[in-house]
């Protein structure tokens, strides 16, 4: 019985390690380019378009660069919502580690941060007298 019982766990993470596995590879992959702003939020209240007009996103191999500010990002495809750590390494977020919750969507990607550092969002929403930003980005056309 036990014997039984350890083979069907076994076959059970045979089954589910390789899709995790692939969801995280595949946003790995699908989430590395440029992307352009589209629409930002903090704490409920929409950012004029003026605030990032010419502003881009790019995003390499773990690295991120947006305007002065340079750091790392690390996936996390497997939990629900899909999440995603940033760290920052130079300009204004150096030092800074911002849990966050991340979407893409064919040529969309939607990331909303807690810009206080301490708890990972729930939801693609912010919220009045919150620290949480939701950025919204369409892919360059290259």
């Amino acid at each position: 019985m036990i014997s039984k019982l350890l083979f069907l766990v076994g076959v059970g993470f045979l089954f589910v390690t390789p899709v995790k596995t692939q969801s995280t590879e595949g946003d790995w992959k699908t989430i590395q380019g440029t992307w352009i702003p589209v629409a930002f939020e903090v704490g409920g209240v929409k950012l004029p378009e003026e605030a990032f007009k010419d502003a881009k996103l790019v995003m390499t191999d773990g690295q991120y660069t947006y305007q002065n500010d340079h750091g790392t990002y690390k996936l996390m495809a497997g939990e629900k919502p899909k999440g995603m750590d940033v760290t920052g390494i130079e300009g204004p977020n150096q030092g800074k580690t911002f849990p966050a919750i991340y979407e893409l969507r064919g040529d969309t990607l939607r990331i909303c941060y807690d810009l206080a550092g301490k708890t990972r969002p729930t939801e693609f929403a912010t919220q009045a007298g919150t620290r949480q930003f939701l950025a919204s980005y369409k892919r360059a056309k290259s």
